[in-house]
């Protein structure tokens, strides 16, 4: 899997969430203008290898804002990212092909995309063909109800990359999301975390997202063995990335599951 110069191979590796909206449901992860750099520099002495950037929250009730208001708050803290941390891969957390063009202009690397290439007018596959990036496609759905769990997951996500092979995403830049917390109840996503290497039919590297997520019950603050215990699920399953709020802390499970410091 390749995001900017660098290859990612083998081992997890960590995808620090940096939250750049008011209303995000962790609220230690939003950060502004006058703080992002200070946490993404703590991200990366910490262990992470990939920034990943969100201007709108997508949490359950979330109220959408549009394409305009995400690049408002987007832009300038991707520029300032990049100008102060110029070889770290940024990822930008958006589902909409407007803000995807423009970050990948300011010299971001990856789209991350909730909606798997797939909201509205499909158009999200071809402008991250064009600038020849990488992708992360998460399957999404406007219901937990679903004929054959698996297999509807699996089938949407086809479709995604039938979608970016049509518009030349290159296949090595391409990373697969389950997607859990999206469209799925409380057993759908453990069943889904418990089973996450069925995706691997797909052939495509995995990311994992369950950084302090609702099915570890209790508040967001409680949350975090679960999420540790979720990484350390990740290392046995040889998923590639892990999404995650706190860094330090995973960074000691993977370290600690590979028996190496890297």
């Amino acid at each position: 899997m390749k995001i900017r110069n660098i290859d990612f191979i083998d081992k997890t590796h960590i995808m620090a969430i940096v939250n750049l909206t008011p209303d995000s449901f962790n609220p230690a992860s939003r950060q502004t203008i006058d703080t992002v750099l200070n946490r993404v520099e703590t991200c990366i002495k910490e262990g992470a290898e990939v920034i990943d950037l969100g201007a709108q929250s997508t949490r359950p009730g979330h109220i959408p804002v549009s394409y305009e208001e995400e690049l408002k708050r987007l832009l300038p803290s991707l520029d300032l990212i990049r100008k102060n941390f110029p070889d770290i891969p940024i990822s930008v957390d958006t589902y909409y092909p407007e803000v995807a063009k423009e970050a990948l202009l300011h010299d971001a690397d990856l789209i991350n995309d909730i909606w798997g290439l797939q909201y509205k007018d499909k158009s999200m596959a071809k402008v991250i063909g064009d600038r020849n990036a990488s992708c992360c496609i998460m399957h999404n759905a406007n219901s937990n109800v679903y004929n054959d769990f698996y297999e509807d997951i699996l089938n949407f996500l086809r479709e995604s990359l039938r979608l970016a092979k049509e518009a030349k995403i290159d296949p090595n830049k391409i990373l697969i999301d389950g997607g859990i917390g999206f469209a799925k109840d409380f057993d759908q996503n453990w069943e889904l975390l418990r089973n996450y290497d069925k995706l691997d039919v797909l052939g495509y590297p995995l990311l994992l997202g369950t950084s302090r997520k609702r099915m570890f019950g209790g508040e967001v603050e409680t949350r975090l063995q679960g999420t540790l215990d979720s990484t350390y699920l990740a290392c046995q399953k040889n998923i590639l990335f892990v999404r995650v709020h706190d860094i330090k802390e995973n960074m000691k499970v993977i370290k600690d599951y590979y028996g190496i410091d890297y």
